[in-house]
């Protein structure tokens, strides 16, 4: 058991740079509202629900976050700085991690099959400051939730979601660095492969191109058009005073 849990504040070290020592780690309020789950959830599985419930509220009036007794949680989860909502038909699979504001949230029991209406989150998602995610939907592994992207639909492996409604960006996670990602959402300094920046560049060029070609040619055809028509006036003036002079 304590080399669980010293694996466990390892984890949390490897993906937060601001603690000094695993015993600052055991201050977070996130490892706390984690170890009372785990007091929760087996509560709830041998329906002693009331108890469940109690250690739930005192849990959530300790460390500001709200993990139903009924979810299920796999190992290393990571919760940074609080305030997060985690509802009962909620799974998370290992080594995720998620920062503050962060709710998972349920939706109408007949969305999802069996009563279940709250997301799946599989193993190293990270999920950014503010999400929602919504509804029995299933997060990929390795997927990244954008700060306050809302997510409704099933999220690709790898994918990074961001806005809202969220939308994958332009490259996926995968073509990143593997490394951990921060609040799950890419930045300017992220390792993006450059070749990647000038293929899409050179795509938009070559879009640019074909559409400058047919307004090009668009402009000769309108040009001649009217010349022609000008000629056909002028023919018509020369034919007229012609006749006049005769």
């Amino acid at each position: 058991m304590f080399d669980r849990l010293i694996d466990y504040l390892e984890s949390i070290k490897s993906r937060d740079p601001a603690p000094r020592s695993r015993m600052e780690i055991l201050l977070y309020p996130g490892v706390w509202a984690v170890g009372f789950h785990k007091i929760a959830h087996w509560l709830f599985n041998g329906n002693m629900f009331f108890l469940a419930r109690f250690v739930n509220h005192f849990s959530r009036m300790l460390t500001a976050i709200d993990i139903h007794p009924g979810a299920k949680i796999g190992d290393n989860l990571f919760i940074d700085h609080g305030f997060t909502v985690i509802g009962e038909t909620a799974i998370i699979g290992n080594n995720v991690t998620i920062y503050q504001c962060v709710t998972l949230g349920g939706t109408n029991p007949t969305n999802g099959e069996g009563g279940k209406r709250h997301p799946t989150i599989l193993d190293d998602a990270i999920i950014g400051s503010g999400a929602q995610i919504l509804g029995p939907i299933t997060v990929g592994e390795r997927a990244r939730i954008g700060a306050s992207a809302v997510v409704t639909n099933d999220v690709p492996e790898g994918a990074t979601m961001v806005g809202v409604k969220a939308k994958s960006t332009l490259i996926a996670a995968e073509t990143y660095s593997q490394d951990f990602m921060p609040y799950g959402t890419p930045c300017t300094d992220m390792n993006i492969p450059p070749e990647k920046t000038l293929a899409c560049l050179q795509e938009e060029m070559k879009k640019l191109q074909k559409q400058m070609l047919i307004f090009e040619k668009q402009t000769k055809a309108d040009g001649a058009t009217s010349a022609s028509k000008k000629k056909v006036v002028n023919g018509n003036k020369t034919v007229k005073k012609q006749s006049k002079s005769k």
